[in-house]
């Protein structure tokens, strides 16, 4: 079984940047690939990012290709998401998520996070 708790979200201008952050706990954090996810009112979840287990190999949305960074500290048990040039479209919930494979969390991981709120204003 495996927790993840998400943090750092909140209200951002457009074209500010934020940075999330999810601690997992658990068994077997540092072998498992992590991703986040968006949900936005009205809309359906969608793919954000993904990282494999050694941090060297990534997948990322299109939506925020060149803005969005995932990174993670398997010392730390913390995946990271570094938003950059934010606008209003990027405003939802993030979710954090884990998997076997970077290419399976991004299809469909096996645990979530709650959630946490990201505001830009516009």
């Amino acid at each position: 079984q495996v927790q993840l708790v998400e943090s750092g979200g909140g209200l951002v201008q457009a074209g500010g940047s934020l940075r999330l952050s999810c601690a997992a706990s658990g068994r077997s954090f540092s072998s498992r690939a992590m991703g986040w996810f968006r949900q936005a009112p009205g809309k359906e979840r969608t793919f954000v990012a993904s990282i494999s287990w050694s941090g060297g190999s990534t997948i990322y949305g299109n939506a925020v290709k060149g803005r969005f960074t995932i990174s993670r500290d398997n010392a730390k048990n913390t995946v990271y998401l570094q938003m950059n040039n934010l606008n209003a479209e990027d405003t939802a919930v993030y979710y954090c998520a884990a998997g076997l494979g970077v290419r399976q969390v991004s299809n469909g991981p096996d645990y979530w996070g709650k959630g946490t709120q990201v505001t830009v204003s516009s």
